[in-house]
């Protein structure tokens, strides 16, 4: 295996491998809860710390965390306001937008409350430090950062962000959208989460996006028990 290939290969697994292990974990984490005699809503915190250790190990690759930001209309403070702004209106989007057909049949989702119907505060803090600081890094790495940019070119390092074509971030932004229960609102996440990062050239906008939507849901969902967006 040459160089080249063995870089690009870990430059893929390094995208791939945080994703991949929320996944498995969403699917496993049932099981294993029984098999391990513990309460399944505790196998959430070894989820995100199995993501923190991938992202951890990978940290090196990187490289679009490193890059410095470019000029254009997105650059300096600007950026920052389009993120959050986007971010807001993208968790209002997904709390209004949660009907059929726009939205799938909702399950119980994550209720982290006693027998007494209480919150159980430790549960309630890891599950939204897991949303709206370390999800946001690993999914914006695999969809935008990496899927976005290979469906351009499979050597997707060597695709500059701002020249993503407008295909690549909707097919992004579909399969993105049908990652989750509100899928139509997915999807709106996608666009402007993928423009903001085709926009500026910086993946710390759309992180940043994610991060404020993510913990606007989270907070919304313990103050009014909509446990089925979690």
């Amino acid at each position: 295996m040459s160089p080249t290939t063995a870089a690009s290969r870990r430059a893929v697994l390094a995208r791939v491998l945080p994703f991949a292990l929320y996944i498995v974990f969403l699917v496993i984490s049932a099981p294993l809860a029984e098999l391990a005699g513990v309460d399944v809503r505790w196998m959430y915190a070894v989820q995100i710390a199995s993501v923190i250790a991938a992202l951890l190990y990978f940290q090196r690759d990187y490289v679009e965390l490193r890059e410095a930001p470019p000029s254009g209309p997105l650059a300096g403070a600007a950026g920052w306001v389009a993120a959050l702004v986007s971010g807001a209106v993208v968790w209002a989007i997904w709390i209004w937008l949660d009907f059929s057909p726009f939205a799938f049949a909702p399950g119980k989702g994550y209720q982290p409350l006693d027998e007494a119907g209480a919150l159980i505060l430790p549960v309630v803090v890891v599950r939204i430090f897991g949303a709206a600081v370390v999800v946001p890094v690993m999914e914006e790495l695999f969809w935008r950062s990496f899927i976005q940019r290979w469906l351009d070119s499979p050597n997707f390092l060597a695709v500059a962000a701002r020249s993503v074509t407008l295909r690549s971030m909707l097919f992004c932004s579909i399969a993105f959208g049908f990652e989750h229960g509100q899928w139509a609102a997915g999807i709106v996440a996608g666009l402007a989460y993928g423009q903001l990062y085709r926009a500026s050239g910086r993946l710390w906008l759309p992180i940043v996006s994610h991060a404020l939507t993510n913990l606007l849901l989270g907070l919304w969902v313990v103050h009014t028990a909509q446990w089925q967006f979690w």
